[in-house]
């Protein structure tokens, strides 16, 4: 009888344990009783009553990745390419997520198939390279709103790659080939161009610092050709000043001495031959004053035969 008791103590302890369950961060357990639901269980330490609670699912409230092998799509230009897809969600309810579709993960890859060829179908080849981000966009929030029902939510959705066929590739790298050098020779020209413009540009400052030079050359040479001339007219005057001065001078001394009307005649004759200088062929002498140039020349005659 002991041993019963001891027995059955043991199977209840060991049942209690096996029934004790620890839920860990970002999971929980949807438990259900009696076949039907009853609760979802969070972090911390749970007890399930033995023989009617079971987990029904095991849920991660993480964000997941779902990286989808490339499919198939056709563009709105009849152009078949390969695209593989990239979606991360999160499973926001967990009753939903366990009893609002069956199979959730081929549930969504499934419609993320069909949206995309959905997209794709109405955009041309190249509104399809360049528009990833429309894409993009529009997919996240159809796959959101589709997945709402199924307790997912969706976070982001991206086109890992776009593989066109082979001779659109060719056509395509061939096209990029032409648009670089027609870029590198338009890069080229405007080069040249600016080259030009900077030579014309130099050319035009060094003939105005040439102009500017001269310019100050052919001031500089007129105030010298203006001093010069300043100086020498003071000179011509200072000369002029001396000879009036002698002049006077000497006409004072004439008439200190109160000299006869001889003198004064001989003065006279060498004032005319002053202003003659030997530049006039005629000279017309007074009448009174012929006899005292003939004895004026003939001393002359006679000092130089001596």
């Amino acid at each position: 009888m002991g041993f019963i008791l001891l027995a059955l103590v043991i199977i209840a302890f060991v049942i209690l344990i096996t029934n004790i369950s620890v839920v860990q961060q970002s999971r929980a357990y949807v438990i259900e009783r009696l076949g039907a639901f009853h609760s979802v269980w969070g972090v911390g330490m749970h007890f399930k009553i033995p023989f009617l609670d079971r987990i029904a699912r095991k849920v991660s409230l993480k964000e997941q990745v779902l990286d989808y092998p490339p499919q198939p799509v056709i563009t709105k230009d009849n152009v078949t390419m390969q695209i593989d897809t990239v979606v991360y969600f999160q499973i926001t309810d967990p009753k939903l997520y366990c009893y609002g579709v069956e199979q959730p993960m081929m549930a969504m890859e499934t419609l993320t198939a069909t949206t995309l060829r959905n997209i794709i179908g109405d955009l041309e080849l190249d509104q399809t390279l360049t528009s990833r981000d429309v894409v993009n966009t529009k997919m996240r929030a159809i796959l959101d709103e589709a997945t709402d029902p199924w307790g997912i939510k969706v976070n982001r959705v991206e086109l890992k790659n776009i593989l066109p066929p082979a001779d659109i590739q060719n056509s395509m790298e061939k096209q990029m080939k032409a648009e670089r050098d027609r870029r590198q020779s338009i890069l080229q020209a405007e080069g040249q161009k600016k080259s030009a413009i900077l030579i014309a540009e130099g050319e035009r400052e060094s003939a105005i610092l040439r102009a500017d030079a001269e310019k100050q050359a052919a001031i500089l040479k007129a105030e010298a050709e203006k001093q010069a001339a300043i100086l020498r007219a003071d000179g011509e005057a200072q000369a002029i000043l001396a000879v009036q001065k002698a002049l006077a001078d000497s006409l004072e001394l004439l008439n200190e001495k109160a000299p006869n009307d001889q003198v004064i005649k001989l003065k006279a004759i060498e004032a005319m031959q002053r202003v003659a200088d030997g530049k006039a062929t005629k000279l017309i002498i007074p009448s009174e004053m012929q006899g005292l140039v003939g004895l004026a020349s003939g001393i002359a005659e006679a000092v130089k035969k001596d």
